[in-house]
Order: C-alpha cells, then sequence, then structure tokens
C-alpha cells in the first residue's frame, strides 16, 4: 500500500476500526515502509491501458456518494503523464449528476477491474472538466477514441493523488468475449481437427 493512499484513505475513525479488529499494527508498518503511492509505474500504465471500462466515485452537493461506469474500446483512459490521467467523456443520458457533482467537488474515487485475472486499481483524484473552454477543443481531439461515433461533450482529465492495487479475495471472476475466444481457441482448433479427421474416415467408409 502507498504511502499517500494510507494517508488519505485512514482517517482516525477507520483506524480506530483497524485497531478494534486487529489489523491495525499491520497497515501502520506498511505506511511506514511503503512507496509514496502518488506516482504511475509501468505496471500501473499497461493495466490502465488495457482497460475497458471503469467505475468513477463522487460526491453529491447534498453528501451522498454517487457512482458511474465509463467504459469505451482499450485505451480509451489516457496515462497523459504518471499523474494525469484522461478521457473524451461521451454523450450519455444527459443526467449530468457526475458534471454538476464535480463542479462542486472535484475529488473522485476510480474502480479499474481485471474480473479475469482478479486485480482491481484504487485511484484517488482530483477531476478537471474542460468544456466549452480555450484547451476543450485540443484535449478532446487527443484523447478521442478514432472511430467512435458518440459525441464527446467534454475533456476529463484526473490529477492522481493516490493509488492502491487491492487484493484479489472475492473478486467474481468474469470474462469478456474476447477474453473467452483466447481461452476457447485452443478447444475449438481441437474441434475443428477432429471433424476434419471424422471427415476423412466417412469418406474413407464409402470408398
Amino acid at each position: 500500500m502507498g504511502q499517500r493512499f494510507a494517508e488519505l484513505a485512514f482517517t482516525p475513525l477507520v483506524k480506530e476500526n483497524q485497531k478494534r479488529h486487529g489489523s491495525r499494527r499491520q497497515y501502520a508498518r506498511m505506511e511506514e515502509l511503503g512507496e509514496a503511492g502518488d506516482r504511475l509505474g509501468e505496471y500501473e500504465r499497461d493495466f490502465i491501458a488495457s482497460r475497458d471500462g471503469f467505475y468513477m466515485g463522487s460526491v453529491t452537493e447534498s453528501g451522498w456518494p454517487y457512482i458511474q461506469y465509463r467504459g469505451g474500446a482499450k485505451g480509451f483512459l489516457h496515462v497523459i503523464d504518471d499523474r494525469t490521467l484522461g478521457f473524451a467523456d461521451l454523450r450519455g443520458n444527459k443526467q449530468y449528476i457526475s458534471v454538476g457533482n464535480l463542479q462542486h467537488d472535484n475529488r473522485v474515487a476510480l474502480f479499474l477491474m481485471d474480473y479475469a485475472e482478479q486485480r482491481r486499481l484504487k485511484i484517488l483524484g482530483r477531476a478537471i472538466i474542460h468544456e466549452d473552454d480555450a484547451e476543450a477543443s485540443g484535449l478532446i481531439e487527443s484523447l478521442r477514441v478514432p472511430g467512435e461515433k458518440t459525441p464527446v461533450e467534454r475533456a476529463m482529465l484526473i490529477q492522481i493523488e493516490a493509488f492502491d492495487w487491492n487484493c484479489p479475495q472475492h473478486i467474481t471472476r468474469r470474462y469478456t468475449e474476447e477474453e473467452l475466444a483466447q481461452i476457447l481457441a485452443p478447444i475449438r482448433q481441437r474441434l475443428d481437427a477432429l471433424e476434419a479427421e471424422n471427415e476423412k474416415l466417412r469418406k474413407a467408409a464409402q470408398l
């Protein structure tokens, strides 16, 4: 666990609960010896680039937490540098709850999931919205996914404050069509070979 993530997430009440349940000593040691955890490394960059979606949490003006899913082609969430992410925000159902929330409080929590490999990356950051300003047009073009037909309404940048890798426990394995195709490819190849062999045997039997 990174020191910065612990600094932001381990509030006094969190620490009290860790003490109560016997985990405070372990986490205190991780806070002392862990890396800073506020700059993405190569492993984090590769993981982010291979995601086709993520969950983004924000807080409403009335204090309620709100979670929204953002999806797209792999790589639609761009790693701009080791402390900045960005994506082209596509038009959706026009509720604009996340946008309104971020205009009130720009703090966000991102969850990036790899269900197949049971990996989960948590990122805390601050969102910067570029819409109808001097930088918006250029940022949108640089973040737009080629071939995407849905209109882009704004560019969203995330300034990373901290990140942490979660343990794989309790992550249920799920697979995309692409992942299933890769897993099943050897079986399909074997079936094709068996069908070809059976066809040869049928033809030989008819002679």
